[in-house]
């Protein structure tokens, strides 16, 4: 019992906002160094291969992160049940919601990899790929897609372990897969010469070995994890799919709907040539650092939260949301004061090209304008996420993306004719459609009537 415990955390006593600190710091450090080995890949390409090669990572990685948010969508679904699982006890259901995630995920990332490796040349085509970075793009795209299964198998060990409150370890997996992405990367691109090929490779590498060590370590710990890892145990629960479909569906519905209109957005970009599509993919991943980060903050809170739904303290919600908001907004305040005035020189760390680095500019004072909404957004997401609204998440993320976030950068860039600057403003602008509606559901307070999904179950059996 002693061990168990190491898996499983109470957050519906005591200080939230020491709390919230503690386990949030270990989501922030494994954003903050998924951030670091995108970045990583974006700088050695961007000194090693150059523009096109930039470019190719920038285009490719749209289509790779489309596939995670989908996964993220689906293992979220899983974390929100087992979190509000946890905070009524109910370990047996825990453990075979455990081995439904793990059978339909794994079958799910199958059919993606598939679906990658066919359609992978149709799809870069349709993003208007500049031909000089086409057949790069290529090359990454397909070592990417093989490496699927790695990615959605560390998301939902993830998913299960940030359920239960334990945020840790997640930590540790990606540091593994951090390291030896760095090593691989200067061995693969820089010393080997393999290019945009060998940053997809280091990349994949370290995620296969995170994933490795991820398994071993919870089949190791199986006792106190409560799943035995035995054959028959990984098999799909009709009744649990059910419920995790419910909740998946609507989540992988609104990540993707968000990733697909910043393909739309790239395919824009692409169109205003090489430069400004090499000046984008750096942009977004400087704006990965707070973005990815604040997500932390996000992820952590929402567990918090769905423990506190199932366990029927309103109260506690409120003050973890307005928590989650004012260091969310700290960060973004802090991240603007360097942004701003250092912007070339973050820039110029990717590339020497001057064309790349003059645009740096365009995209800072565009990007600015979306900070304060991203702030909100992070604080409602948790709240919508943590007391397991699927259904509205979807519609705000349908909102943000497809209706804001397309219509905007079209609108702004191509209509009104402000081009890079106008695609990036809408592309920023679009969370504002996320978070006034959030906001709106959260003030009116008719969440508080609604029923947590274990109070649900228990009425479907009764």
């Amino acid at each position: 019992m002693r061990r168990s415990a190491s898996f499983s955390r109470n957050f519906t006593e005591g200080s939230i906002l020491k709390k919230l600190l503690l386990f949030a710091l270990p989501f922030m450090a494994s954003n903050a160094l998924q951030v670091f080995y995108a970045l990583v890949d974006m700088v050695i390409v961007g000194n090693f291969v150059g523009s096109y090669g930039l470019s190719a990572v920038s285009v490719a990685s749209q289509i790779t992160t489309f596939s995670t948010m989908l996964c993220l969508g689906f293992s979220t679904g899983g974390q929100v049940y087992i979190a509000q699982l946890t905070g009524v006890g109910q370990k047996e259901r825990i453990n075979r919601t455990i081995g439904t995630m793990f059978a339909s995920l794994a079958l799910l990332a199958g059919v993606f990899t598939l679906t990658i490796l066919i359609l992978r040349t149709p799809i870069l085509q349709l993003m208007h790929t500049p031909p000089e970075s086409f057949s790069m793009a290529l090359d990454y795209l397909t070592i990417c897609g093989v490496g699927t299964v790695f990615t959605f198998g560390y998301n939902v060990v993830s998913a299960v372990l940030r359920g239960m409150g334990d945020s840790r370890h997640p930590f540790l997996f990606i540091l593994i897969a951090s390291v030896v992405n760095l090593l691989l990367d200067i061995v693969f691109t820089g010393g080997l010469g393999w290019g945009v090929s060998g940053a997809a490779a280091a990349t994949i590498i370290g995620q296969g070995v995170s994933f490795l060590f991820a398994i071993l370590y919870l089949y190791k710990n199986r006792g106190a994890f409560g799943f035995d890892f035995r054959r028959d145990s990984f098999k799909i629960q009709p009744d649990i799919l059910k419920t995790l479909s419910g909740l998946g569906i609507p989540f992988a519905i609104q990540s993707c709907a968000i990733n697909i209109s910043m393909i739309f957005v790239n395919s824009l970009v692409n169109q205003a040539g090489v430069h400004a599509s090499a000046a984008f993919g750096v942009g977004v991943k400087l704006d990965d650092i707070v973005t990815k980060v604040s997500q932390g903050i996000m992820h952590a809170a929402s567990p918090m939260i769905g423990q506190n739904f199932a366990a029927g303290k309103r109260d506690r919600i409120k003050k973890i949301v307005k928590w989650t908001f004012l260091i969310t907004a700290a960060m973004y305040t802090v991240f603007v004061l360097i942004y701003i005035p250092f912007c070339k020189e973050m820039f110029g760390l990717f590339t020497h090209a001057p064309e790349v680095i003059a645009l740096a500019p365009v995209f800072v004072s565009a990007i600015v304008w979306s900070f304060p909404g991203l702030a909100v957004m992070r604080a409602m997401g948790s709240f919508v996420q943590g007391i397991g609204n699927a259904k509205l998440m979807m519609v705000l993320g349908i909102l943000d993306g497809f209706a804001a976030r397309i219509l905007l950068s079209y609108t702004i860039g191509i209509v009104l004719g402000l081009g890079l600057y106008g695609f990036i403003l809408g592309y920023g602008l679009a969370c504002y459609a996320f978070a006034i509606p959030a906001s709106l559901y959260f003030f009116s307070g008719v969440w508080k009537n609604r029923r947590s999904l274990v109070e649900r179950k228990c009425e479907e059996k009764g």
